[in-house]
């Protein structure tokens, strides 16, 4: 498991610090939390110090008890400057919320708090979650102060939107929920670090090597997934559509973020909470999501189109609502295009493009054996949607990964854990290029 270094900046989101710090130790990681003076007087320090089983520093010069170890590490021998040993030790280091004070301060290379004295002395993946009114998000001076950081090697988490800290605001500047902040940071365990090091190291971290939180070979990798379900318009009220919730997507999606890579979702029609280490792109119609995955496909290196694109559309949409009368109404329909043949008729040496099938009946397979050919994919995911628990909208699925050569079976699990088999897979087909890659 990993050490994880919390910062905590003030503001009223601090609280939810709290929970992800009980997530992340449940979860196995030794945590060791930085506060601000001013996130004191939201949550105390010894909130985070029971969670963690270890001191929460304040401030440069006071001494740590544990100079400068995680839980479960045994201490250094001297007593080194807190805000160098953390830093150097920590696999990943967070900082959320990370107030518009803090951002103006990393952005311009202050070190007048131990906060930013670590995260300038950081050289492992520094993650950046900023929580603030509105207003303030949106000025000049923090979307500049955000772009700089990014520049740098920082990862920024979009924040959310919704209900903010004064009763009655509604707008952007919500921290990420404590589970969307958690996956950020198992994310980040892959990720290369800012100065061009080893993904999520700083030192002797092989322990980090032989698990998918820090699977080397997906770092730097660029995935791209469709995910969801295409609307196609009868009117201004009414469309065509499907009944695909994007879970098999936004599942893969965030395993493939969780080991490492760089991950982009072209997701149509998906009402799922987002992962802040995963860029999302919104789309409604199959038109929609034929240009955004266009635009997209030719940096990746892995396409997975788990998205169910409509294969028929009105030929010709109102944009007024059909009023109801007693007469029938009768819809002509037209095909749509073909994104999935589109993309794999102009891969690039290299790219690797998965597809899925979502099939009914007795020859299901035969049906993605048939697409696989066809459409000169790499492999395609079979799932039979016809069968009780499974397929649309459901949390689990059973699927069958087909390739030229062999097909790998896997009996009903969480799709979560489907994710993690369908990664695999690819991994080791593009590993022995059994695949075109």
């Amino acid at each position: 498991m990993a050490r994880i270094l919390l910062g905590v900046s003030g503001g009223i989101a601090a609280y939810k610090a709290l929970e992800l710090t009980r997530l992340a130790t449940k979860a196995g990681h030794a945590v060791r939390v930085i506060q601000t003076e001013a996130s004191t007087r939201f949550v105390g320090t010894a909130s985070f110090a029971a969670i963690t089983g270890a001191p929460v520093l304040t401030t440069e010069w006071e001494p740590d008890p544990l100079l400068g170890a995680f839980p479960g590490d045994p201490p250094p021998a001297h007593a080194p400057l807190s805000h160098l040993q953390l830093a150097e030790t920590a696999n990943v280091f967070l900082v959320a919320p990370a107030s518009a004070n803090t951002l103006a301060k990393l952005a311009a290379g202050q070190a007048d708090n131990l906060l930013c004295a670590a995260a300038l002395a950081c050289r492992g993946p520094l993650l950046l979650a900023p929580a603030m009114n509105d207003a303030m998000y949106e000025h000049p001076a923090t979307q500049a102060n955000l772009a700089t950081l990014r520049e740098r090697g920082a990862i920024v988490l979009e924040p959310g939107t919704g209900a903010l800290g004064s009763p009655g605001e509604w707008g952007i500047g919500r921290l990420p929920e404590p589970p969307a902040l958690l996956a950020a940071i198992e994310g980040a365990l892959g990720a290369p670090a800012p100065g061009g090091g080893e993904p999520g190291t700083t030192g002797d971290r092989d322990d980090l090597a032989g698990n998918s939180n820090g699977d080397r070979r997906w770092s730097g990798l660029k995935v791209l997934v469709t995910a969801g379900g295409t609307r196609e318009p009868i009117d201004a009220v009414r469309y065509v559509g499907n009944r695909s919730s994007g879970r098999m997507g936004f599942a893969l999606a965030d395993e493939a973020a969780r080991r490492g890579a760089d991950v982009t979702v072209v997701a149509a029609s998906v009402a799922l909470p987002r992962n802040p280490a995963v860029r999302y792109v919104d789309v409604e119609t199959a038109a929609e999501l034929a240009a955004a995955t266009a635009a997209e496909f030719g940096a990746c290196d892995l396409l997975l189109m788990a998205a169910a694109v409509a294969d028929y559309r009105p030929a010709h949409a109102r944009a007024d609502k059909i009023k109801k009368t007693e007469a029938e109404l009768e819809l002509r329909l037209e095909r749509t295009e073909d994104v999935l043949s589109g993309l794999a008729a102009r891969r690039r040496d290299g790219q690797l493009i998965v597809g899925f099938a979502a099939e009914t009946g007795a020859r299901a397979l035969d049906y993605g054996r048939e697409k696989l050919g066809r459409k000169r994919l790499d492999a395609v995911v079979v799932n039979d949607i016809g069968a009780p628990g499974a397929g649309f909208d459901s949390a689990e699925n059973e699927v069958t990964i087909v390739t030229a050569e062999t097909e790998l079976h896997v009996p009903r699990t969480t799709k979560t854990e489907i994710a993690a088999v369908i990664l695999d897979a690819v991994l080791s087909r593009r590993s022995s290029s059994t695949l075109r890659v």
